[in-house]
């Protein structure tokens, strides 16, 4: 997430707009696009949010090498590979979240990933986990959710998954 909040800093600074860390920390797991929407109702401004778009992910992909594991995560994948379903529900664009899998070497360990550019309703709605959930064909009841936002920490709990808050590893 450091650097995807790096990202929006650069983007809408490029369009000489003010950027507010609080203000984009809060949508962690919305589309960037309703980002954008509300990026722009709560600071007045009329940013293209195709093109603001499209400078964070210029920005970002420049420097995928930079982003980096949650250990702690990434060692429970690592365990469980093979031994229980798993999968990611993210709120990022399908290229950006296989990229960043890719980049940190575990996107092998999902049998699923499910992120915003499928048809389902955003975070906070618990749509994207209960898809997953079908898929890899578990109860939602004994899925585990780990989660580094607000709305993704609802959108679990909306799905009566079990929610663990990773912002103290990040």
């Amino acid at each position: 997430m450091p650097l995807h909040l790096k990202a929006w800093e650069e983007a809408v600074r490029s369009y000489d707009a003010p950027y507010d860390h609080e203000f984009f920390s809060s949508k962690k797991g919305m589309r960037d696009a309703d980002i954008v929407v509300q990026y722009n109702a709560h600071f007045g401004r009329s940013l293209s949010f195709k093109e603001v778009i499209q400078a964070k992910d210029r920005f970002f992909l420049q420097r995928i090498s930079e982003v980096k594991p949650i250990l702690p995560v990434v060692e429970i994948a690592r365990r469980y590979h093979k031994l229980l379903p798993m999968a990611v529900a993210s709120g990022g664009a399908k290229e950006i979240v296989h990229k960043e899998l890719h980049a940190i070497g575990v996107v092998h360990f999902f049998e699923v990933i499910l992120t915003a550019d499928d048809p389902f309703r955003p975070k906070p709605h618990p749509d994207l986990f209960l898809e997953a959930a079908r898929r890899i064909n578990v109860e939602p009841s004994l899925c585990q959710v780990f989660e580094d936002g607000d709305l993704g920490l609802t959108a679990a709990r909306n799905a009566g998954m079990h929610a663990t808050d990773i912002r103290a590893f990040l």
